[in-house]
């Protein structure tokens, strides 16, 4: 696997940025017969999304990406939620949506099609990879969402006297904006995901999946239920486990069997 670390600068963030990229089209001579051969014209190309606290790297084994003729991308983002916030510089949806793709585009000749492009994150970055895909369908063909965190409605109507276990209210209100607002404008995935159907445009093949033990349980379930109600095709799967590592690498192969087929 040939790994890159880049920096280049971004017009949306007002400065350079990291970024780690991953491309198989250096297979391993005792890999030979085990795997397909390099296929660059129609390898894949995963946008992989870290959590709240975390930074941009790969945490799909190399095997993995072998085997599916796939390149991963893994930007960092700070704890912005994927989001465009109200300060100067902090435009992440549209790096991640919009310039990211670009520079990928133009750098490797990757992500040219929604076809072979993906979203895929844990946690803060489970929510980042759901909503983008739906703010940005033209671009993204499919998401897989592990462990989201879907917090639209958790934080809806916090106030400057009102805190939670994770962060405070002046967080919240720069990643997401008014707080009395939050649940009905486009920072909502359920509001992109409803606006995408009444168009009669095509919506991304959405994959979640959440351990019965996570923290965030009842969030995910709440989104499946939605999704249902409002016939917004997508596959839910609940296994044993918690908010960990340990249940993000079990379900990294039946995500990967998702986005492949």
């Amino acid at each position: 696997m040939a790994h890159f670390n880049i920096k280049f600068f971004s017009n949306c963030l007002n400065r350079p940025v990291p970024l780690e990229v991953i491309i198989p089209n250096d297979p391993r001579a005792d890999w030979e017969g085990k795997i397909p051969k390099v296929d660059k014209e129609n390898m894949k190309c995963i946008f992989l999304y870290h959590g709240y606290t975390g930074d941009g790297g790969n945490w799909i084994p190399e095997w993995e990406l072998a085997k599916n003729n796939c390149a991963v991308v893994c930007p960092s983002v700070e704890n912005s939620f994927y989001l465009d916030g109200i300060s100067t510089a902090h435009k992440f949806q549209t790096f991640v949506g919009v310039e990211l793709v670009d520079f990928i585009r133009s750098t490797f000749g990757l992500a040219l099609t929604p076809e072979k492009t993906f979203t895929m994150g844990m946690s803060m970055g489970g929510f980042g990879a759901m909503h983008t895909a739906l703010a940005y369908p033209e671009t993204f063909g499919k998401c897989v969402c592990l462990s989201s965190a879907l917090i639209v409605h958790g934080i809806a109507h916090m106030t400057p006297e009102t805190q939670n276990p994770v962060a405070n209210y002046e967080y919240y209100r720069e990643c997401f904006g008014d707080l009395k607002t939050v649940e009905e404008r486009d920072v909502n995935p359920e509001v992109l995901a409803l606006k995408l159907k009444k168009a009669g445009a095509k919506i991304p093949d959405i994959y979640m999946t959440v351990g019965t033990e996570d923290f965030l349980l009842e969030p995910n379930r709440a989104m499946d239920k939605f999704l249902t109600e409002n016939g917004i095709a997508h596959t839910y799967v609940e296994d044993k486990g918690n908010h960990d590592m340990e249940f993000w690498m079990k379900a990294v192969p039946g995500s990967m069997e998702f986005l492949m087929k």
